[in-house]
């Protein structure tokens, strides 16, 4: 998940000096944020600082940090005229950013560290882009998905097509692996989860390098795990909700006719709120995640949602230690 953050020191400092936009868009900042969490901990990757909106905003929709806090894009998507303005021929040079600050990353990390780079599902790029911000429910985007499919449709095909030459120019620059955050994939629920979200992720996995590794993390969606599973990752990230031994053993025992031949690994998925905790805490909680995995192959040992700011170093350092010590 998420490594850098205000829960850093360093990273505080560097965000005083620079906007966010500023620091995403500056490939030695990125590059400076991405670093911090790995000289301060025994991480086996990095993922690369920056944000999913820089999609909508190269295609024309700019994002913007709202004072009272939370999301803003510059204008609320609601018209046909304003989804056929969103250019997606371009993209990789206008994003020429996100390459320069993978390469730098790529030379810095050497094979020691395994690079990350990622992006959002269509879904929750359409989630903001629609509602034209942040929200809690997202009912403007509900309800244009349930009474205006066509428009949606025609809109989730431009942000596949996008994310397609974004995650291509990602690989071509060094990323080891993809993940794609379906965070509010959990506003949809049963067949509308496959015709909102995980068809569109879908034609993704399959436009990308044969068995590049693909991540996903999809928020709030258990009950569709095995359709996850069968739509071409290599990893499912699962949220701190769910039992993932549990899950592991569903997935197992009753695995989609396309993946029988394949392992999906598992990652996850300590509730990111233990970090705010203690040490003694973080290692109780760890352990008992560690052991429920024990036998259980394909386990990545993360968080089920990204850091928080309230994050404590202490509890960050003690789960570190506690997963890299045990055996």
């Amino acid at each position: 998940m998420r490594q850098a953050g205000r829960y850093l020191p360093e990273y505080r400092a560097l965000k005083a000096r620079h906007s966010f936009g500023e620091m995403v868009r500056t490939p030695a900042l990125a590059v400076e944020a991405t670093l911090q969490p790995l000289r301060r901990f025994a991480l086996d990757a990095a993922i690369l600082f920056s944000d999913i909106l820089v999609v909508p905003e190269a295609l024309g929709q700019p994002y913007r940090f709202r004072d009272a806090g939370g999301i803003g894009m510059e204008f609320r998507l609601e018209t046909a005229a304003q989804l056929d303005a969103l250019a997606v021929d371009g993209l990789e040079d206008r994003l020429g950013y996100v390459g320069q600050a993978l390469r730098l990353l790529r030379r810095e990390l050497g094979a020691e560290s395994a690079l990350l780079g990622f992006g959002g599902s269509p879904w929750t790029l359409a989630c903001y882009m629609v509602e034209g911000g942040g929200s809690e429910e997202f009912p403007e985007t509900l309800r244009r998905f349930a009474g205006d499919r066509a428009f949606f449709d025609a809109l989730l095909e431009k942000l596949t097509a996008a994310l397609v030459r974004y995650f291509r120019m990602q690989i071509a620059c060094g990323v080891d692996a993809i993940q794609i955050f379906d965070s509010w994939g959990g506003l949809v629920a049963g067949a509308d989860y496959e015709a909102a979200s995980l068809q569109w992720i879908r034609r993704i996995v399959a436009a990308l390098p044969a068995d590049f590794p693909v991540i996903l993390y999809a928020k709030g969606t258990a009950r569709h795990l095995a359709e996850q599973a069968a739509a071409g990752v290599r990893v499912l990230s699962v949220d701190w909700t769910v039992d993932l031994a549990q899950a592991h053993q569903d997935l197992t025992q009753n695995p989609q006719p396309k993946t029988q031949n394949r392992r999906v690994a598992l990652q996850g998925n300590l509730d990111p709120a233990l970090l705010g905790t203690t040490p003694g805490e973080v290692r109780a909680a760890a352990t008992r995640l560690l052991e429920s995995m024990r036998g259980r192959p394909g386990h990545i040992v993360n968080l089920g949602h990204g850091i928080r700011p309230d994050a404590k170093l202490d509890c960050v350092a003690a789960l570190v230690d506690t997963v890299t010590s045990w055996r």
